[in-house]
């Protein structure tokens, strides 16, 4: 059974910084692509970033470039996501999803609650 599970979440400042992880259980790791995903209330989810299996790219969303990044420990099984100078509209639920390479088959894990403000 596989199982993806955000934790690091929490409230923070603007201007401030949180590491999100997403550790997997039951899936080939170095066989999926992972990617971070958020939803603000009222919103769609939108991607924030993604990696490759072999973490040879990886891409992020305008808004977040040159603030977050993402990684991936093989090790681990685990996928992390460091956020830096934090502005209050990063405000949402951060999910992350894992799918096989060359699969349309997608796992989301429960989310993460991410919450900036003064």
């Amino acid at each position: 059974q596989v199982q993806l599970v955000e934790s690091g979440g929490g409230s923070v400042p603007p201007g401030g910084s949180l590491r999100l992880s997403c550790a997997t259980s039951g899936f080939t790791f170095s066989s999926i692509v992972v990617s971070w995903h958020r939803q603000a209330p009222g919103k769609e989810r939108e991607l924030v970033a993604a990696i490759s299996n072999t973490a040879t790219w990886t891409k992020y969303a305008d808004s977040v470039r040159s603030r977050f990044t993402i990684s991936r420990d093989n090790n681990k099984n685990t996928v992390y996501l460091r956020m830096n100078s934090l502005k209050p509209e990063d405000t949402a639920v951060y999910y992350c999803k894992a799918r096989y390479t060359g699969r349309t088959t997608e796992y989301w894990g429960q989310g993460t609650q991410v919450t900036v403000s003064s």
